[in-house]
């Protein structure tokens, strides 16, 4: 396979991909490392390459997480941030997994791994492109209902800022949000503080 080849094959996945993904493919673990040695790939994370050329990554902390981890979901501080309904700046990437399923190894970024029930994790979940890849993140709804459960871990100031940002910033929704209350069983802690800002 020449490297015309190659790169069309990372191409089609967004411009970027997995050493695993490039094997399945058809590409050699020669041909690979020779292209990144030529600098036409970088590695921006353990096993993860992307095309040199392209435009500089937006998102340099949740791509590789996306690329590496697909089933994990961005949430708490890291879902505030990207929403844009915090001052708060994450010093890890918080994901969320399923209740039963193995951890991963990452090595960079950092990371903080929560275990979320079944229901919880499947909840609210949105979809965003981002650098050509496809980046699960929860909803604004779903993320402030998290950060209320997890208040006593990040603090029920950041929950409460939090939602008098999304009050200002975003289309409010307020049937979403008793809904992922309930669902976080937290909707006796929100509703009060949902009374003062709508």
């Amino acid at each position: 396979m020449n490297t015309e080849e190659v790169l069309q094959i990372i191409q089609g996945n967004g411009g970027q991909i997995r050493m695993s993904d490039a094997l399945v493919a058809g590409i050699s673990r020669c041909k690979f490392y020779a292209m990144r040695d030529q600098g036409i790939l970088t590695e921006i994370a353990r096993g993860v390459y992307r095309i040199s050329d392209l435009a500089p990554v937006s998102e340099p902390d949740l791509l590789p997480i996306a690329l590496r981890v697909p089933h994990a979901v961005i949430c708490l501080i890291s879902a505030l941030s990207f929403h844009d309904i915090t001052t708060q700046i994450p010093h890890n990437v918080d994901i969320a997994i399923e209740v039963g399923s193995r951890p991963p190894k990452i090595d960079y970024p950092p990371v903080s791994i929560h275990k979320f029930s079944k229901q919880s994790y499947r909840s609210g979940i949105e979809e965003h492109l981002i650098d050509g890849a496809q980046v699960k993140i929860y909803s604004p709804e779903k993320t402030l209902a998290d950060c209320f459960k997890f208040r006593n871990k990040i603090g029920v100031n950041v929950a409460i800022e939090a939602l008098k940002f999304y009050r200002e910033r975003k289309k409010l929704n307020v049937n979403e949000l008793i809904k992922q209350s309930r669902i976080c069983r937290v909707e006796k802690v929100m509703r009060p503080y949902l009374e003062i800002v709508v």
